[in-house]
């Protein structure tokens, strides 16, 4: 291709864009290549039930998107990203009626838990107080100098021993181990399994220090802002434009795959020492999931009054029952009773769906790659808590592994993490590296969720592969002068 560029980046997701507008930053001539016809990765949103009924087609509750470090230097705001921050920022129901309720004040989360209200306030007050110090050296690579050692050792401390042990040696009640058991049951991980109790402190931490925030209008606002802001600093943007080999790149000084290993072997295994192929081909994927979009003819009728002011909604019961659903999954069994995870965006936000109705978002955890139906299991779920749940229903659309898999190849069988987050994975996202994002390949690098901090959308895995990428390419020949996109794809 007679064009070129200084960095090429593969995807268009949160990383993606988030490792192009760095690179911009510093003046760089950046194209960013997106296979779909619509950027964003696992921040889109789209009608996918009836007209008028804004869903989002994978992320949809962003602590993490408003708590990175990188994203809150953009001005995001001006590019039309505005949150929006629920009452409550999660709702945990339990069959007598009553619900632990996670709000940002750590004391009225406490007060609502009965005898273990101290117990709480010093569990999760210390880590909300210094959210902004623990996020420098959560969202890094393991292999760092901490800047705040004593901090994140008093933080490893508690975030090494399994969830389960952590729930039933620091609290009472069951209010309390529940909603700490849902929290970390966003690791994926068996709760028996360390770290993930280090799950369940960082995401109450984040719902303390800065809510559980969604973007008005829908999880597509995000990546449209990054977009936005990725073009006003002169970088350039194509969609409809399938990779199927590195090769097929204009040439680039750095080229960034977001992509998780199963795709770049795919892209660049020719590229690649046959040493680094076998590792990546060791990589670990994580669980599936299965996703049921709703459209509501009205708000869900919630036994507990409190998730009605509430964002997310965790569906599990006890500690007990939400231990044995992710254990179910482990042993790659679909769980009889699982722990689904739900978010109802527009009893906050009107633009989501028609006058009186609403859009309901869930999922619940599978074995990669599963094909099980489980939508009977997750609405008993729901009618559990919110009993005539389903004559609010006016139309559904589910999503199993495979589906998932074929909209974002990155969704390895239903994978949304990007690859299991247990202590190997952590230490080794993708491979055991002081920089794990730069590949035996000069100029080839990687900024998905399969290298560190992992999973989320907070655009850190792009953030820091970009660094990597200007540090190299600081180090070589002077940069060539930036040209124009010339192939016929359709530029946003």
């Amino acid at each position: 291709m007679n064009v070129s560029y200084d960095a090429v980046v593969v995807g268009s997701g949160p990383n993606g864009l988030a490792a192009a507008i760095r690179l911009a930053q510093e003046g760089l001539s950046v194209l960013v290549a997106e296979a779909n016809d619509t950027i964003g990765g696992g921040a889109r949103s789209a009608e996918l039930t009836l007209p008028g009924f804004m869903h989002d087609t994978c992320s949809a509750v962003h602590p993490l998107a408003a708590g990175s470090p990188f994203f809150r230097t953009l001005p995001l705001g001006n590019y039309g990203l505005n949150w929006i921050e629920p009452e409550f920022a999660l709702a945990h129901p339990l069959d007598n009626g009553t619900a632990a309720v996670l709000q940002r004040s750590v004391r009225t989360t406490a007060q609502g838990l009965g005898r273990d209200q101290a117990a709480y306030e010093r569990l999760m007050g210390p880590l909300a107080a210094n959210w902004e110090a623990l996020a420098e050296e959560f969202l890094q690579p393991l292999f760092h100098m901490p800047r705040h050692p004593l901090l994140l050792a008093r933080f490893g401390l508690r975030a090494v021993r399994s969830a389960t042990a952590l729930a039933q040696s620091w609290f009472a009640d069951e209010p309390a181990r529940a909603l700490l058991a849902g929290l970390a049951a966003h690791s994926f991980l068996p709760l028996e399994q360390s770290p993930a109790a280090a799950f369940a402190l960082v995401l109450g931490a984040l719902g303390h220090a800065v809510g559980w925030p969604f973007p008005r209008g829908g999880a597509q606002r995000i990546a449209n802002a990054l977009a936005a802001r990725l073009r006003a600093l002169g970088g350039e943007l194509a969609t409809q434009a399938p990779v199927q080999s590195i090769d097929q790149l204009p040439l680039a000084r750095a080229v960034l795959l977001n992509l998780t290993p199963r795709q770049v072997l795919r892209l660049a295994a020719h590229k690649l020492p046959p040493s680094y192929q076998a590792r990546l081909q060791n990589f670990r994927y994580g669980p599936g999931v299965f996703k049921i979009d709703y459209a509501m003819d009205w708000p869900i009728p919630w036994k507990a009054a409190a998730c009605a002011r509430a964002g997310t909604v965790h569906l599990g019961g006890t500690l007990g029952e939400i231990a044995a659903s992710e254990r179910d999954v482990a042993r790659a069994q679909p769980p009889e009773r699982p722990f689904v995870i739900l978010s109802q965006p527009s009893l906050f936000d009107a633009t989501r769906a028609p006058e009186g109705c609403r859009v309901v978002w869930a999922y619940c955890h599978v074995p990669n790659g599963s094909t099980f139906d489980m939508t009977g299991r997750i609405e008993n779920q729901i009618e559990r808590f919110a009993p005539g749940f389903r004559d609010g229903i006016l139309a559904r659309r589910v999503m199993n592994c495979e589906q998932l898999e074929r909209q974002n190849a990155n969704l390895v069988g239903g994978d949304i993490s990007a690859g299991v987050a247990d202590w190997r994975q952590l230490l080794a996202r993708p491979v055991l590296s002081p920089t794990p994002y730069r590949t035996p390949t000069p100029g080839l690098y990687l900024c998905s969720a399969s290298t560190p901090p992992g999973g989320g959308v907070h655009g850190m895995c792009g953030f820091h592969a970009a660094e990597v990428a200007l540090r190299d390419i600081s180090m070589r020949a002077p940069r060539t002068l930036r040209p124009r996109w010339t192939r016929q794809v359709n530029p946003i």
